[in-house]
């Protein structure tokens, strides 16, 4: 393996500024990693090597002319395909929508463009974002690199197992219930969802619009940090896109203490269900912050317990109405019925019956009946009132605790197959992040260490909203007593994968 695939992307970056490296090397090594284990990871959907190496040659001529760059310029991303990139195929991990290719890009796309980081290419998730573990691809599952056999989380595996791989030093993944924390925990690396609407949804390939958020995935705090603040800031082109602007991240991220940091251990995010090995992580992690000179306080949020029923008919609900669109007739995949009449109906419906697997249409059903009449009151506006009720939770924890902290999943990396004829037992692998998504509220997950099988556990860090430096500081002096106690990252102790001989 290519020590540029080991570096950091803040290692990457200063090898590049100080012109020891060239961006077309960087990008050409991570290049060579994805042929090498692509074959037994399976994170990517589609490359993007000439246009990868293209936007990394012409980073190298600008900065040679001395232009004053961004500072992850040259340094390569990988990008989950729930993202529309102009030119490049974007399919949700869909059959409805194989092979389309969009006219435009999102904006988060538009900016990494703008900064000068060379597209890898598109990385595998569940369908259209709906599921946790990246088993529900049309295109085949994503395994996770400590252990091929198990899932690498969802809806965002593929995004995570890029970097954990060493295929990419950087990923966008996008979070509606957990998809960027939950796989960032399984995986080893870190994840961040950012305040809802700090980062616009312009071009994201939606599912519930009201919970939908793009964020970092990286190795490190400070490298998802860094490219949060790339990615964030207002966009008129999305009408929830918040205002203020981006910046202090980093900063905050290279902190080394937590004198006067309240932290709030959520009572009701770690009972039963929590792997004990999960349960001793967390525990431990909670001290080490404690040593840096935060306070620890127990809070409780009554309504969490209610969060997954609620989010649960409050996504499908949203999700049946984007999901409309997909009809036969405007883009993507067309079919016609094999007999009978060729009416917009008949077309509609097998269309949708061809594209869609078995999940999509699960939350597509369960989400129409949630909204029907007779039922809307009873479900998804009992529902909406719950959300209010995990918002003033939330605002009441955080008037004793600057942060909030929490195991990210209860279990570590599953096997695949171990739960997809049970899906409310996939569901509940959401439980821990699924509050955040409902408020609107920041959350950082980072590697707290190893379960007692071998596998790595995740550490949930949420802040009050438009407070996300908040998680960075803690998560970078956490990450950093962590990392001094096992002499190294934790990606050091995954096992070698096995090299393609192509």
């Amino acid at each position: 393996m290519s020590d540029l695939t080991r570096r950091t992307a803040a290692e990457l970056a200063e090898l590049l500024r100080s012109r020891e490296v060239s961006s077309v090397e960087v990008t050409q090594a991570h290049l060579d990693r994805m042929a090498a284990v692509e074959g037994a990871v399976g994170a990517f959907l589609h490359t993007n090597t000439e246009e990868a190496l293209a936007a990394a040659a012409e980073v190298d001529a600008r900065r040679s002319a001395g232009e004053d760059l961004p500072e992850l310029a040259g340094v390569p991303i990988a990008v989950k395909d729930v993202v529309v990139t102009k030119g490049q195929v974007t399919t949700a991990a869909s059959k409805i929508l194989e092979g389309w290719v969009p006219p435009y890009d999102a904006t988060l796309v538009r900016k990494l463009r703008e900064a000068g980081l060379p597209i890898l290419g598109k990385t595998n998730m569940d369908e259209f974002a709906m599921g946790s573990s990246t088993e529900h691809s049309a295109f085949g599952p994503t395994r996770n690199p400590w252990d091929l056999e198990r899932i690498p989380g969802g809806s965002g595996g593929g995004s995570a197992a890029a970097v954990a791989a060493f295929e990419a030093p950087l990923a966008i993944g996008t979070d509606t219930g957990g998809s960027i924390r939950q796989p960032a925990a399984v995986t080893g690396t870190v994840g961040a969802k950012p305040t809802y609407g700090g980062v616009s949804r312009y071009g994201l390939i939606a599912m519930a619009s009201s919970l939908d958020q793009a964020g970092p995935v990286s190795r490190t705090v400070l490298d998802s940090a860094l490219l949060h603040e790339v990615i964030g800031g207002h966009d008129p082109l999305d009408s929830t896109s918040l205002t203020d602007p981006v910046g202090g991240l980093a900063e905050a991220a290279r902190s080394r203490d937590l004198a006067g940091v309240r932290v709030g251990i959520v009572s009701e995010l770690g009972g039963e269900g929590y792997q004990p090995g999960v349960r001793a992580s967390f525990e431990h992690a909670v001290e080490l912050l404690r040593s840096a000179g935060a306070e620890i306080v127990e809070v409780s949020c009554p309504s969490f317990d209610y969060a997954l029923a609620a989010y649960y008919l409050i996504m499908p609900a949203e999700a049946s109405s984007n999901l409309a669109k997909f009809d036969g007739m405007r883009f993507g995949l067309r079919v016609e019925p094999e007999s009978g009449p060729v009416t917009a109906e008949t077309v509609m419906a097998a269309t949708r019956g061809a594209g869609f697997g078995d999940e999509v249409k699960r939350r597509i059903i369960l989400g129409t009946h949630a909204l029907s009449a007779g039922y809307y009151d009873a479900y998804y506006g009992s529902a909406q009132k719950v959300r209010t009720l995990i918002q003033r939770d939330f605002a009441a924890a955080f008037a004793d605790a600057d942060v909030l902290v929490s195991p990210t999943s209860p279990t570590t990396a599953f096997r695949f197959g171990e739960k997809l004829d049970d899906p409310l037992a996939m569901y509940l692998n959401d439980i821990a992040t699924i509050p955040a998504n409902l408020a609107g509220v920041p959350g950082l997950s980072l590697p707290s260490g190893l379960s007692d099988d071998g596998l790595p556990v995740g550490f949930q860090i949420l802040a009050p909203a438009r407070e996300d430096a908040r998680m960075y500081r803690v998560g970078g002096v956490l990450e950093r007593l962590l990392t001094a106690e096992w002499g190294g990252p934790l990606l050091d102790r995954a096992p070698e994968l096995e090299v393609s001989s192509r």
